[in-house]
């Protein structure tokens, strides 16, 4: 049986790119036998070394979750504020104008019965179904609202009376407005002003959200959606968000997603909401 020594100055490749410089002596019969040491030691190498990897990804994982802050204390309240102003006029009268037309054609021929009140039917149902599809057609839908519980809790006794009107008049179906706080936005940006916007680049709110600061005030978040608009076209007008939805409030601009921008409008505290 014979040793062979691998010196420090001449580096061992084995197959898979590991490489070893240390002096490793193995016996030696047959070159076939040593070449089956060499891999059997690869391979003992290549085990341990992905059992330390699987560790230190384990454990690498568990300290970036734990630097995460989290958010599952937060729960959404659901909207159950069920009111008339959250039902679509536009869809029940072209539901109910459209269903009287269709059952008074089908009397007046005889196909259905009831042939005594078709022309009833007819006349009530023709002028129903055209002012429904007005109504649908100047429809303004309402934006999505998300109330977290923390917030919800703080409304009655932080929100002021302006900030509850703002969230009381997007929540609900409008008819014959652009859009939600259309003057609002008009007398915040001026537009086809000097020093304002095109109406073409009006910011659009797309929804809001009624949440608690970390220093425990009340703010009713504003999400805009504007494509032509920076950052800095909302940050020139911050001192105008407070002051056109105040008193009582402060204005905060941050960028969110993909052409969103955030408006934070945050109660002080001061103005309380008269019942």
């Amino acid at each position: 049986m014979t040793l062979i020594v691998i010196s420090m100055a001449t580096p061992l490749l084995l197959h898979g790119g590991v490489s070893f410089r240390a002096l490793i002596p193995f016996p030696y019969t047959h070159p076939h036998t040593a070449c089956k040491s060499i891999l059997n030691f690869k391979i003992i190498t290549d085990r341990k070394t992905r059992a330390r990897a699987s560790i230190l990804v384990v454990r690498g994982a568990s300290q970036v979750d734990a630097a995460q802050p989290s958010t599952s204390d937060k729960q959404i309240v659901p909207d159950s504020d069920l009111s008339i102003s959250k039902i679509s006029f536009g869809v029940v009268g072209l539901a109910v104008g459209t269903t009287l037309l269709s059952y008074g054609f089908g009397a007046y021929f005889n196909i259905l019965p009831g042939s005594a009140w078709s022309a009833l039917m007819l006349t009530y149902g023709f002028p129903l179904a055209i002012i429904g599809m007005a109504l649908k057609y100047a429809e303004l839908k309402p934006v999505p609202c998300i109330t977290y519980s923390d917030a919800l809790a703080l409304r009655e006794t932080k929100g002021t009376p302006v900030l509850n009107q703002v969230r009381k008049d997007v929540a609900r179906f409008r008819y014959g407005d652009e859009q939600h706080l259309d003057e609002a936005l008009k007398r915040i940006f001026r537009y086809g002003q000097g020093g304002g916007i095109q109406r073409r680049n009006a910011p659009i709110l797309s929804m809001i959200r009624e949440e608690v600061t970390g220093e425990g005030k009340y703010s009713l978040v504003l999400v805009f959606e504007a494509k032509a608009l920076q950052l800095t076209d909302f940050e020139q007008r911050q001192a105008k968000f407070a002051s056109f939805f105040g008193p009582g409030v402060t204005a905060e601009v941050v960028k969110g997603g993909d052409n969103l921008y955030e408006v934070r409008l945050i109660s002080d505290g001061t103005t309380q909401q008269t019942t």
